[in-house]
């Protein structure tokens, strides 16, 4: 495949434009990520772009939060679009992808960390999406990249993965779906904007 810190970098911009999205008021909605609101989930987003340029420069995930509880002073999209700058910078250099970086997987080269924060991106972008019923924000092309990805490293044996087992949806359903669907997610009827 091209370089994954593409997919990545794709995934993450695309969840950038759903963090900026989010029309006000509809912070405390649910997510399909359940135990988040849309709030709680835009907070974990900020987060994550931290912790992904922060292994790249050789730290460990959890020596920083896996989520930004309260609301920066400038705003979740303007806190998560200086993120995403920081990943860009930090996953800048080539031999980062044969390098050993610590995932919350555990160690794993680069190239495998920046697939599966790619997933991770991706598939909050269309948590987010589907919360604030702003579907047609999706690149359902794009998206069907990351469902490739997916479907090849996330097994449907789910032992020691932190995935529900998939949902059964029609082969001809939205590319979001059928990755929602594989990763565990039932998605709710869209949500009025």
């Amino acid at each position: 495949m091209t370089d994954p810190r593409d997919l990545m970098h794709r995934a993450a911009d695309l969840a950038g434009v759903l963090v900026a999205a989010v029309p006000a008021g509809a912070g405390d909605r649910p997510t399909p990520c359940t135990e988040w609101s849309v709030d709680d989930l835009r907070g974990h987003l900020v987060a994550v772009t931290a912790r992904v340029a922060h292994i790249a420069r050789g730290g460990f995930p959890f020596d920083l939060p896996t989520l930004v509880e309260a609301e920066p002073a400038e705003g979740f999209a303007a806190a998560y679009s200086a993120g995403i700058a920081g990943v860009r910078q930090a996953w800048a250099d080539d031999e980062l992808l044969a390098r050993t970086v610590h995932h919350p997987a555990g160690d794993l080269p680069g190239a495998a960390a920046a697939m599966i924060y790619a997933q991770e991106f991706a598939t909050h972008a269309v948590d987010l999406a589907v919360a604030v019923g702003r579907t047609d924000l999706l690149d359902e092309e794009f998206l069907a990249q990351v469902l490739e990805i997916s479907v090849r490293f996330v097994p449907a044996e789910r032992d020691g993965f932190p995935f529900a087992p998939p949902v059964p949806v029609a082969d001809d359903a939205p590319v979001h779906v059928r990755l929602s669907a594989w990763l565990g997610r039932a998605l709710p009827a869209p949500v009025p904007n």
